[in-house]
């Protein structure tokens, strides 16, 4: 038997992924609903230097990065987060709501690329928005892509290729107008440092505020470890292939967004909803037919948002189920699909749910970057605590004083001092709640048959299993 059968027959994923392919999907898994949706929300605290935000949330999610780059070398295995607080800490408890907590990131922000689908399509088709039409235009979309996930979606990277591109022509394209009506004398970049803040909030908090914020725009590149186990010499391309993916978005949002307020005035830019981007490009190019294709291009990058996030969330509730730290109902697959029939229609519920209840796009996506933030805290301390675990192989490492920053810099933008709104933690708080309803309720069942959970041990091979379609 070869080594490759022999790997392959012990459940090892297959290694596909190169620098190039690695790369791609890191910039397709960060481009998204955060720059088309919230564009407008950042322009509404801070005026025309909305590019800052973006810039600030740039640097805190590199430093991070850079905790993260240190922990996937260190354990190439695809568990994230979970993994690392499990390694570090070895709290049952601990790495469950890290990892239930990754989940409901995954539906609030599902939930925002919903309603920006839907708000994008009524623009598409050239109609008034409507808050109802929203709402049945939303849940029909988080329905649709239940009815794809339960059917069986392949996670196939080359697709991811075609749809990063396209994400990427639309941002693209924002940056092109603006470089085009700057030749015809109709954009203004004098705006992009004029800082026009709410009345109640100085310079300083209305900056914080804004970059809570944008931070849902450079989420998804934690996603990435996830990738590690089918990475060819993940401890050598991580490194590069991530901070170089940072770079490219963080480049790429700063110039859209510096565009955006140099041919909209903020004010107007801050009552677009979550279609700030096509009055952009309506304004820029008036004769062009740009401004009739750019809300399907928003439609399609929002949209494969919602499907890798609402995948994420199932498998998620899937895997805990099959560790039995969650009831085992949610561990059930359908017996011809192969897929966790359960856990789709559960987070799809929930997704459901905060579309009809919550609303605003800003409050999922602030909800969406408050949970990753709380995550990325720990994940920070934890890349400290477990410098005191050697391995054999060589890794990347961070310096010392980077992952400080990071969990002081993440701990505070979770803090209520940044202006962010109350209701997001009662969403974060009633979703983890949900969680931890059922944990309990899973562990006193374990209890009682004495039966042990996976978690229980930080040396656990915790979350290598093969993934379902």
């Amino acid at each position: 038997m070869s080594a490759t059968e022999t790997t392959e027959s012990q459940g090892e994923l297959k290694r596909v992924m190169g620098p190039g392919l690695l790369l791609l999907f890191i910039v397709g898994d960060i481009l998204g609903t955060g720059i088309y949706a919230l564009t407008g929300v950042v322009a509404k605290e801070v005026g025309g230097v909305v590019w800052l935000p973006f810039l600030i949330a740039f640097v805190v999610a590199t430093i991070t990065a850079y905790s993260y780059l240190e922990l996937v070398t260190k354990y190439p295995q695809a568990a994230g987060a979970a993994l690392y607080t499990h390694k570090a800490f070895g709290i049952h408890f601990l790495t469950f709501v890290v990892a239930f907590t990754v989940m409901t990131s995954g539906i609030t922000s599902a939930s925002t690329a919903a309603r920006a689908f839907a708000e994008n399509l009524q623009r598409g088709f050239g109609l008034e928005t409507s808050a109802v039409w929203t709402i049945v235009i939303a849940i029909g979309f988080m329905l649709l892509v239940a009815l794809v996930n339960i059917r069986g979606v392949g996670e196939s990277v080359k697709a991811n290729v075609v749809l990063t591109c396209v994400e990427l022509s639309g941002l693209l394209l924002v940056i092109f107008v603006a470089v085009y009506a700057m030749s015809q004398g109709r954009a203004d970049f004098s705006r992009v440092t004029v800082f026009e803040t709410p009345e109640d909030k100085s310079i300083f908090l209305a900056v914080t505020t804004a970059t809570s914020l944008a931070f849902f725009a450079m989420v998804g590149f934690e996603d990435s470890v996830n990738m590690a186990e089918e990475t060819r010499e993940p401890t050598k391309i991580f490194p590069t292939m991530m901070l170089t993916g940072l770079s490219i978005t963080g480049l790429i949002y700063v110039l859209v967004s510096m565009s955006a307020v140099a041919l909209v005035p903020p004010g107007e830019l801050s009552k677009e909803g979550a279609t700030p981007l096509l009055l952009v490009v309506q304004t820029g190019a008036p004769n062009l037919p740009i401004g009739a294709i750019f809300p399907f291009i928003s439609m399609f990058a929002v949209a494969n948002s919602a499907l890798i996030n609402m995948l994420m969330a199932s498998r998620l509730l899937y895997g805990m189920a099959r560790e039995g730290v969650l009831p085992p109902v949610f561990g059930r697959v359908h017996h011809s699909r192969r897929t966790p029939w359960v856990a789709i229609i559960f987070t799809t519920l929930l997704a459901v749910g905060l579309i009809t209840v919550v609303g605003q796009v800003s409050q999922l996506g602030g909800t969406t970057a408050l949970l990753l933030l709380g995550v990325f805290t720990l994940v920070n301390v934890a890349v400290l605590v477990l410098r005191k675990d050697n391995v054999e192989h060589d890794h990347f490492t961070a310096p010392s004083w980077l992952p400080v920053i990071g969990a002081l810099s993440c701990a505070y933008l979770v803090g209520p001092w940044t202006g962010r709104s109350t209701d997001q933690y009662w969403i974060a708080a009633v979703l983890i709640g949900i969680g931890v309803l059922l944990s309990v309720l899973m562990f006193l069942f374990n209890k009682s048959q004495h039966k042990p959970t996976r978690f229980e041990h930080p040396d656990d091979d915790l979350g290598t299993r093969r993934p379902l379609n």
